[in-house]
């Protein structure tokens, strides 16, 4: 596929790059200017977007329409496309660490924990030590890094810089996207306009401070390097002297294995997903060498029957059930069904956002048949990670993760769809730059820049649960800090920051992870029933029930309790002589039982 803009522009550079540079200048202004009179302070159902200031729509539209118009305009220069995306990067992925003065998302301060462990503890640890979460201790690669960065930036721990991990992960992307695209088209046109939908595309969330963003970024990585140094692509395996298999290809068997044992030792699912990946380009017949699968199997082989073994070993029987159970592996179960007005929107412009991607891809692949046949492997890698819905519920998460590996693959194929019909450099030099016809210019430009908008609520229209406020950090933390060694922090679920802090020393428990019929004994008899399932701490260790602001916004908008339900278990708590009042402030409050109270006994239909 040829790249128009490759060819000589008809006037020079200089001239026409005032309004690229205008553009861009003026939509990161108009972002900058959004940002900074945000007020983030009282968020309602719809997240972010309902707090976002007019001039950040504004600027997201206009660098849409600047970056359109630069790609398709007839005076292109290579180095506009890259600058504009990395201008929709810092609009899309840094405006949260901008306006909020805490990191989102509870899991980011579930690592952060993580990492205070090995950094506290010096080593890793068993489940006899810190029970389930040995786990992260059997996959430690991740957080062996981050405790080093810690230690190399001299900072407290990863929350001083977790905030900005999701505009740094993003940024991670781009090299290895470039790199599989490139391999099958020299148009760069369709390769910036592919990373260009896929960023827009990627609204599940899994950029933020975790395994999963690092392991993702290598798994493309992997796959760049099987397709251009391993397969028939632009950049095809050959040694110096033309022929695959020398001195140069064992370097990159070198760094492809590397890969390979970082992404090993850091994730559970993605060297899964890897295998399936290799499995298919090889079995179609890819590319010639058997290295890229056997080395990658067998890494994640002798993981698996060695450091992973105690947590697989464990959780093997519920795996081998859920094999085959397609409905219920898709199915999100009770507490994960979104509830009120911008819940329930939100989720659908994600769902339709994603829809399209994999509509115009489809459409892509049809109308460009020669595309279709030299970027097989694209849409091969597009679908395989399909099967993985037979394999596994991931936590009722394996929806999210097929889409986001599916999404390199199909958003090379929907940008085909929204660019005119490849043509020969021939057929240009013998047809000059005559200009397209108009409906190929402004529909194609309307569907991106719905595309690009419909991100915003898909990926920040659930803030309401995201975010944590100072106030509740400083809670949470009071509660911790104050915590006897063997104490227990109650909550109704995990949705808080520090939710796990110390969690070597304190226990955490849940009580929205139970089953429903204890979850009602709560609600009809809170503190009696609370005040009895925290009854076996033992001292010096004391128990204590957490009510936050997070928790409230995370039960009531995935359908677990409504806030009147809530309010009563906490009303029930604060009224009750069982407990004591021993923090508190706006996001919430923190309630002891009492040392030497006598907990009622149930009722007889409790029993």
């Amino acid at each position: 596929m040829t790249d128009l803009s490759d060819l000589p522009p008809a006037r020079p550079w200089r001239s026409s790059a005032l309004w690229p540079a205008a553009a861009l200048l003026a939509s990161l202004a108009l972002w900058g200017y959004a940002v900074t009179h945000t007020d983030v302070s009282g968020l309602g159902d719809f997240g972010l977007v309902g707090a976002l200031h007019p001039a950040f729509w504004a600027g997201l539209a206009l660098l849409t329409a600047g970056f359109w118009l630069t790609l398709r305009g007839p005076y292109r220069h290579p180095a506009w496309a890259p600058a504009y995306v990395v201008g929709l990067l810092v609009m899309e992925r840094a405006t949260q660490a901008v306006v909020y003065p805490t990191p989102l998302y509870a899991w980011a301060w579930k690592h952060d924990a993580v990492i205070d462990h090995l950094l506290t503890a010096g080593r890793l640890q068993s489940a006899d030590v810190v029970g389930d979460m040995a786990v992260y201790d059997q996959w430690p690669g991740f957080f062996a890094a981050q405790a080093a960065l810690v230690k190399l930036l001299g900072v407290d721990s990863a929350a001083q810089f977790m905030a900005w991990w999701p505009l740094v992960s993003s940024l991670m992307l781009l090299l290895p996207l470039l790199l599989m695209y490139r391999t099958f088209t020299e148009d760069r046109r369709l390769v910036w306009l592919a990373v260009w939908i896929f960023s827009v595309a990627n609204w599940v969330g899994q950029d933020y401070f975790s395994p999963q963003s690092v392991a993702f970024a290598l798994h493309l990585g992997i796959l760049a390097i099987v397709l251009r140094r391993y397969a028939g692509g632009i950049s095809a395996a050959t040694s110096a002297s033309g022929k695959a298999g020398g001195p140069r290809q064992a370097v990159w068997t070198v760094l492809l294995t590397l890969l390979v044992v970082a992404v090993v030792i850091s994730h559970q699912l993605t060297p899964g997903m890897l295998v399936v990946s290799l499995a298919v380009l090889f079995f179609a017949r890819h590319y010639r060498d058997k290295v890229p699968l056997i080395t990658t199997a067998v890494i994640f082989l002798a993981w698996c029957l060695t450091a992973a073994l105690p947590f697989l070993s464990a959780t093997m029987p519920d795996m081998l059930r859920s094999i085959g159970d397609i409905g219920g592996n898709v199915a999100t179960g009770y507490g994960a069904t979104p509830t009120g007005t911008g819940a329930v929107t939100t989720s659908w412009v994600a769902r339709l956002l994603s829809a399209s991607v994999l509509l115009l891809a489809a459409v892509g692949a049809l109308r460009q048949p020669v595309l279709r046949h030299r970027a097989l492997p694209l849409l091969l890698l597009a679908l395989a990670p399909l099967p993985m819905f037979a394999a596994s519920s991931y936590g009722s998460e394996m929806i999210f993760r097929v889409l986001m590996f599916m999404l390199p693959g199909a958003a090379f194929f929907a940008a085909a769809a929204l660019l005119p019909q490849a043509r020969t450099l021939t057929a240009v030099e013998a047809q000059g730059t005559r200009p397209e016809p108009r409906r190929f210019v402004w529909l194609p430009l309307l569907a991106l820049l719905a595309g690009t908008l419909a991100f915003v609520p898909s990926y920040s229209g659930k803030d309401r649960i995201s975010y944590f406020p100072p106030a509740e950090v400083d809670l949470v933390r009071q509660v911790i800090d104050k915590a006897p060694d063997g104490s227990l922090v109650v909550a109704a679920d995990r949705n808080y920051p520090l939710a796990f802090a110390d969690y070597w020393r304190v226990d955490h428990y849940w009580f929205l992870d139970d089953a429903r019929e204890h979850v009602d004994r709560i609600v009809r008899e809170p503190a009696a029933t609370l005040a009895r399932d925290m009854a076996s701490v033992e001292a010096p260790g004391r128990a204590y029930v957490l009510f936050t602001r997070g928790q409230f916004a995370d039960s009531e908008m995935n359908g677990l309790l409504d806030k009147g339900q809530l309010d009563r278990i906490e009303r029930s708590v604060a009224a009750s002589p069982l407990f004591e009042r021993v923090a508190g402030n706006s996001a919430g409050s923190a309630y002891a039982l009492r040392s030497g109270t006598e907990t009622p006994e149930p009722k007889e239909a409790d029993r």
